[in-house]
């Protein structure tokens, strides 16, 4: 089937149900960001260090399957020039109703985040892709384009859930129960159960697949990106988020051009 196509619709279907990360930010968080006080969350709780962001005045941002109105205003707010990459057209509308109350300079493009084409080479200083992979089949293709996009000396940040989550029955998970059920790397098409999974695409749910660790951050580095730095995130409403951190994020760099 069609992924792509599919989860567009439900992730349409998210903004009209309210998921809360297709709720625009508010003007009091535009006005903090333009003085200098911003954070973003590419996981559930922890923000971003600042470090992380490098100079951001200025500099050339993608916000990789991103839309919502969130990260990518905030990022504009503070300085750079941003351009924001979303599957769903609404959430691309939401980063433009925010950009149009704010005055904010934003560009949007519908796409898939494993086809960059529109953008050519080294055309980005940073890369911000906050928990997104788990809705595309292949990841690989993703870390590809990314690295061709960004400038020498420039960096990926990206948020994940750590895979160990598909081992878990979800719906018991959600219920405070820990079922070992799947095999990994786990695919909503291939993996959940026929009646379950007709079931969830029946009420527009985003189909969802996880990835090995080895193709998450093994991926990144076999396009010559150089991982930097690392954290953890968890999240309390569900029973093995409250045993073990089921959220990480990345800091990877693209290796500067030699001198001369």
């Amino acid at each position: 089937m069609d992924v792509r196509a599919y989860n567009r619709k439900a992730w349409d279907r998210e903004v009209e149900i309210g998921n809360p990360w297709t709720v625009p930010v508010g003007p009091e968080v535009i006005t903090a960001a333009r003085r200098g006080e911003w954070q973003i969350v590419l996981t559930p709780t922890i923000p971003v260090p600042r470090a992380w962001f490098g100079e951001l005045r200025g500099a050339a941002v993608l916000c990789l399957a991103s839309g919502g109105g969130q990260q990518g205003p905030i990022l504009a707010a503070a300085g750079a020039r941003v351009t924001v990459l979303d599957n769903s057209p609404r959430q691309l509308a939401a980063d433009r109703s925010v950009a149009g109350r704010e005055g904010l300079a934003i560009e949007t493009l519908e796409g898939d985040m494993a086809d960059l084409s529109a953008f050519p080479p080294a055309s980005f200083d940073l890369v911000v892709n906050p928990v997104s992979t788990i809705f595309v089949p292949d990841v690989l293709p993703v870390w590809a384009e990314v690295a061709r996009v960004l400038r020498p000396g420039g960096g990926l940040i990206a948020g994940f859930t750590n895979p160990m989550v598909y081992l878990f029955d979800a719906d018991l998970d959600e219920q405070g129960t820990l079922e070992v059920r799947y095999r990994l790397p786990y695919s909503d098409l291939t993996d959940l159960e026929p009646e379950r999974r007709a079931q969830r695409m029946e009420v527009g749910e985003p189909l969802e697949f996880s990835h090995s660790l080895e193709a998450l951050i093994g991926g990144q580095l076999r396009t010559g990106l150089v991982l930097v730095d690392f954290f953890e995130d968890t999240w309390q409403e569900t029973a093995l988020g409250r045993r073990a951190p089921i959220f990480f994020a990345t800091r990877a760099l693209k290796p500067p051009l030699p001198p001369g």
